[in-house]
């Protein structure tokens, strides 16, 4: 574990090298992402090793989600980090005549990222690809959760990056709770909305500012679609549910809505769907991930302990306690009052809430908190507004789940209790940044009615000013205008 005074150097040693400016060069931040992609590149089978050993997962589904997003990232901030970096002219009004104004993007400064276990690489490494391309001295606090990746990142990291310019620190809670009693320039948090809100309440001390990336119960509602379309949507259904770290993704489907009408079609389609992907023998599942630890396992399975929510399991329900594997599992109409209905389920329980007309789940979805993602599948483009104009989220994907993420050019972020602020691309750049307006003017012209003492022609002035009535700026400026002396 690490202890203060180990955390006391290493925070003085970040602020000494960004006080040196040498993190401001853009060369030294692209020599940072090179650096990160190399360190995938080269670390791909043990990164692959790593996460098959903590969470199960099947080196494809390491590289879609992990690997191969890492190296998308810096791909992409390298291609347009000169664009980033560059200042933006800002339009002044012309009154100012003669000036210029811009805006300049300067990094924060000594930053902390709280990395997540269910994706140990991506919610580490991606946010500072960010925090680097900003020009920032990073702290990393990967997840105690997982701790392989975490040591692999704290014992590989330093002989890629600059290490006097990106630490890691490893440890758990009480590591956690240390970090956040120092004063950050900014804190970027990826986990639960409980500890969100210990996080918040210690950037408060020092007015950080943060962001947070938390989740919420993410729903999809699934209107009635031709059974060509269905087939696809339910193979989107079941990767976004279930071949995603197995429900563990803050951005993971947590319930469907669906009409009655329909529920059986789509449950016995989702029945189809789930063998041909991963079997149906709990003791030898295929490309599915396990339970990150016990007791995540025994919080999913006292989900289903209340005899009213076991009997809606229509397929699955079995458990595996030694592997800490869990069947993907179906629900027909959990009670609405049931925990499984009212926490974050994070694991491969599928809840179906049925109801009369699809349009209902408008209602449905609005009597809960924000979600992180909203997803729908439907050919409707009425309904597609009305879910739009009606609900709130921190996205909204139509006839697909998850894809969001890997979009540099769309921010990803939360609202409300799934979170706020936004990353991925740009978003990231900016999230770490500091956007400063710089305004110059030359000595020439000077607009005297901007000055004492007032009277009722410069009020005249600059009410067409305000207005942006040139025309009759000029004409009170050459006295060919009337104005009543106050």
């Amino acid at each position: 574990m690490t202890d203060d005074h180990e955390i006391r150097r290493s925070v003085e040693e970040l602020r000494l090298t960004f006080k040196s400016g040498k993190t401001r060069s853009g060369d030294w931040r692209k020599a940072q992402l090179q650096a990160i992609l190399r360190l995938v590149h080269e670390n791909e089978d043990t990164l692959f090793r790593l996460l098959e050993l903590e969470l199960g997962k099947h080196p494809v589904e390491s590289y879609r989600d992990e690997v191969g997003v890492i190296k998308k990232s810096a791909d992409h901030a390298l291609a347009c980090i000169d664009q980033w970096m560059s200042p933006k002219k800002g339009r002044l009004p012309l009154v100012f005549f003669p000036a210029s104004g811009k805006v300049l993007s300067e990094p924060l400064g000594v930053v902390l990222i709280i990395g997540s276990w269910n994706f140990p690489i991506t919610l580490t490494l991606d946010p500072l690809i960010g925090a680097i391309s900003a020009g920032n001295a990073v702290v990393l606090k990967p997840s105690e959760l997982s701790p392989n990746c975490a040591s692999f990142l704290a014992n590989v990291l330093p002989s890629y990056l600059d290490p006097k310019a990106v630490k890691v620190i490893e440890g758990g809670r009480e590591v956690a709770n240390r970090l956040l009693e120092y004063k950050w320039d900014k804190i970027f948090f990826t986990g639960s909305p409980k500890v969100g809100r210990i996080v918040m309440a210690a950037a408060a001390k020092n007015l950080t500012p943060v962001t947070l990336e938390l989740g919420g119960k993410c729903p999809v509602i699934f209107d009635s679609l031709p059974n060509s379309d269905l087939k696809v949507a339910v193979k989107r259904v079941a990767s976004g549910k279930w071949g995603a770290c197995a429900g563990q993704a803050c951005i993971g489907i947590d319930y469907v809505i669906v009409e009655h009408k329909f529920a059986s079609t789509l449950i016995e389609q989702l029945k189809k769907t789930i063998k041909r992907f991963y079997g149906d023998d709990v003791k030898n599942l295929k490309n599915h991930s396990k339970i990150i630890n016990k007791n995540h396992f025994d919080r999913l399975r006292s989900f289903l302990e209340d005899p009213a929510v076991a009997n809606c399991i229509v397929y699955g329900g079995s458990f595996d306690d030694t592997s800490l594997i869990i069947e993907p599992t179906i629900l027909l109409d959990p009670p609405l009052d049931a925990e499984i209905m009212n926490e974050e389920i994070f694991g491969p329980l599928l809840p179906i809430i049925t109801v009369d007309n699809i349009e209902e789940s408008v209602e449905f979805v609005n009597s809960k908190p924000k979600p992180l993602a909203l997803y729908a599948f439907t050919k409707n483009e009425n309904f597609k507004k009305r879910i739009l104009a009606e609900t709130s989220s921190g996205s909204v994907t139509f006839n697909d789940a998850m894809i969001q993420f890997v979009c540099d050019d769309l921010p990803f972020g939360g609202v409300g209790q799934s979170g706020f602020g936004r990353y991925h691309g740009k978003y990231s750049f900016d999230t770490f940044s500091h956007e400063k307006a710089v305004l110059e003017r030359s000595f020439y012209f000077e607009l005297e009615p901007r000055h004492p003492p007032w009277s009722r022609f410069k009020l005249e002035f600059l009410r067409a000013a305000y207005n942006y009535n040139y025309v009759g700026m000029l004409l009170l400026f050459l006295g060919l205008k009337r104005v009543s002396k106050s």
